[in-house]
């Protein structure tokens, strides 16, 4: 293996020892989610004609449990080894910021697909849905995916300490996912709260997620794919600059 190849390896097997907690969990979460909403709810919202609600949950929950993985898997290495103070092996190594970013983003990219293809596959057990679209499935999997591990770095190099890392998923990531529409359409929100979720690029990830599955959604496809595109492009930046100036990682 070339060297960030080895890192990429690494980072994918870091989660991959503990998968009952790092996939398990969060498929166990969503799973819960499903029960509960899918079983209280079912007879009293219909979100879309020809699709029952619990079909509707199904592709929300999936992508918000990819979202948040995918997040948690490059920030909590990131802020572990500088906590342990084994980031220090890494700097020493002749690793570019662009290996550091194909690999801490490409290991959360992986846990975040496996975790999503978790939920649909104990999903099939609950309710039926269908793939109309499975291109914009994939491509928004994929780039929300490597958008929140993108930001996972970012929040991973800013945070000193766990309770910091804690305080930007509690209060960013955490709202922003369960605001998007995972649980209802935004065209049943009051005026305001609609123009508020159309501010939110997770809305964008997930409506257009939905897209594939449905065929119907609350924006254009191709809107969401243009939001989810530039916000990733912006993100993924950001997170390139803070690597290759050795941000909260040099001195």
């Amino acid at each position: 293996m070339t060297g960030w190849q080895m890192l990429l390896y690494k980072e994918i097997m870091r989660f991959w020892r503990v998968v009952g907690q790092t996939v398990g969990g969060p498929i166990l979460t969503a799973m819960l989610y499903l029960l509960i909403f899918g079983h209280a709810l079912e007879s009293h919202v219909k979100v879309y004609d020809q699709v029952s609600y619990t079909a509707f949950l199904v592709p929300g929950l999936a992508m918000m449990s990819l979202l948040q993985n995918a997040f948690a898997n490059s920030s909590s290495s990131l802020i572990a080894s500088k906590v342990m103070g084994n980031l220090v092996f890494l700097l020493l190594t002749p690793l570019s910021y662009l290996h550091w970013f194909v690999a801490y983003v490409g290991a959360s990219v992986f846990r975040g697909l496996v975790v999503g293809v978790g939920v649909f596959l104990v999903a099939v057990f609950f309710t039926e849905f269908s793939f109309v679209a499975p291109v914009w499935i994939v491509v928004f999997a994929l780039m929300g995916s490597m958008l929140m591990g993108a930001l996972g770095v970012i929040a991973g190099l800013h945070s000193e300490k766990f309770e910091q890392l804690a305080a930007f998923q509690n209060f960013i990531v955490m709202p922003m996912t369960f605001l998007s529409g995972v649980f209802y359409s935004v065209h049943s929100l009051p005026a305001f709260w609609q123009t508020v979720s159309h501010f939110n690029p997770f809305f964008y990830m997930i409506d257009g997620f939905r897209y594939g599955f449905f065929g119907v959604s609350d924006v254009s496809p191709w809107l969401s794919l243009g939001v989810v595109g530039v916000t990733l492009v912006l993100v993924s930046a950001a997170a390139l600059h803070l690597l290759r100036i050795g941000y909260h990682i040099r001195n």
